[in-house]
């Protein structure tokens, strides 16, 4: 069986009916609170991309994209999207937006090489959003005046919930504690990475663990990021390297740590060339999104991503992802999860 959480004494607050207009209601008021705080249009997105141009998100390198051949172009290969990092700031430069300004979509996803289980999908449903920033944000004190907008959002649209259903009490802190990846090592030596966002979100309820893809003192990467969109390398909090982060909150249901989003301020020339350096890949300089950023042709980024399903489970205090959304599981996880009174769609 893939991992699975088993909370004790489990009974969902919320029948069906009540969690699909919650997850309407939630869907409906994030993104426009969203919206309104970072000045984001909407725009639509695709589900596939052509292979071999760099589009396509990477991941941490290592996952397979569903890919499939298109008859009307000679059997061309597309790639099912992991993630739109890469195009959206190609739509940035497409659209013309101007500085202070941005765009979001809905982004659907299928990453088959999931490990499933509560918190993880096959299917993976997320706010992608892209704003253009000026030379002078490329800091970390920008970085955490994004990060305190999105997460003011996210407060908002809790206290929505409990005015929706008074059932469900309020229980974000009233602010984000930052920390970043080395500072947290050095706090939980012994522990693994996973160990460590545990302790420290159920001492603060809400982090922000800023460096996520450089290494650490200890030689190895808090968790991977691909090198072509987040800067990673560049000085960042504390003097210490990265420009981006992940943001985490308790969840009470299955007490443990829960990634709601991952985001940074994107690479430019100089930090692109060094990343792909240190990960061996210079050969995607000549790839066409890398070709355009070395080019001068995309502007300077702030992005991310924001899990639609992930929010909804949190907000609505489920146990597992697939009480929000339809997916498939193993036949051992849906047979344990019905025992343990987990409703899976």
């Amino acid at each position: 069986m893939s991992y699975l959480i088993k909370p004790q004494h489990y009974k969902p607050i919320l029948d069906l009916k009540q969690t699909e207009l919650g997850i309407k209601q939630i869907k409906e008021f994030f993104q426009m609170n969203i919206s309104s705080e970072l000045r984001l249009r909407r725009v639509t997105a695709p589900l596939f991309v052509l292979k071999g141009m760099g589009i396509n998100d990477d991941l941490n390198g290592i996952e397979r994209p569903v890919s499939f051949p298109i008859k009307d172009m000679d059997d061309r290969q597309a790639e099912v999207v992991h993630s739109l990092a890469k195009w959206k700031r190609m739509t940035l430069a497409d659209y013309a937006i101007e500085s202070g300004y941005g765009i979001y979509t809905d982004m659907n996803a299928i990453r088959p090489d999931e490990e499933t289980g509560n918190l993880h999908s096959l299917y993976v449903d997320q706010w992608d959003w892209e704003r253009v920033i000026a030379p002078e944000d490329r800091n970390v004190a920008f970085l955490k005046e994004v990060v305190n907008r999105i997460y003011a959002a996210m407060i908002r649209t809790e206290y929505m919930v409990y005015e929706m259903y008074p059932q469900i009490k309020p229980c974000l802190p009233g602010k984000l504690y930052f920390i970043h990846s080395e500072e947290l090592l050095q706090l939980y030596p012994d522990m693994d990475p996973k160990g460590r966002e545990d302790a420290i979100t159920k001492k603060y309820g809400a982090v922000f663990i800023v460096g996520i893809g450089c290494k650490l003192s200890n030689g190895r990467k808090h968790d991977g990021r691909a090198p072509d969109y987040d800067d990673y390398t560049s000085e960042g909090m504390n003097g210490l390297p990265g420009l981006n982060g992940d943001i985490l909150v308790w969840d009470n249901v299955l007490q443990r740590a829960m990634e709601l989003s991952s985001m940074g301020i994107r690479v430019n020339k100089e930090a692109l060339l060094k990343q792909l350096k240190e990960e061996g890949e210079e050969k995607r300089l000549e790839l066409y999104f890398h070709k355009r950023l070395m080019d001068d042709t995309l502007p300077l980024s702030i992005g991310g991503g924001i899990g639609q399903s992930r929010l909804c489970m949190y907000y609505l205090r489920k146990a597992h992802i697939g009480e929000i959304q339809a997916s498939i599981w193993p036949d051992d996880m849906r047979n344990e999860c019905q025992r343990l009174n987990i409703p899976l769609i």
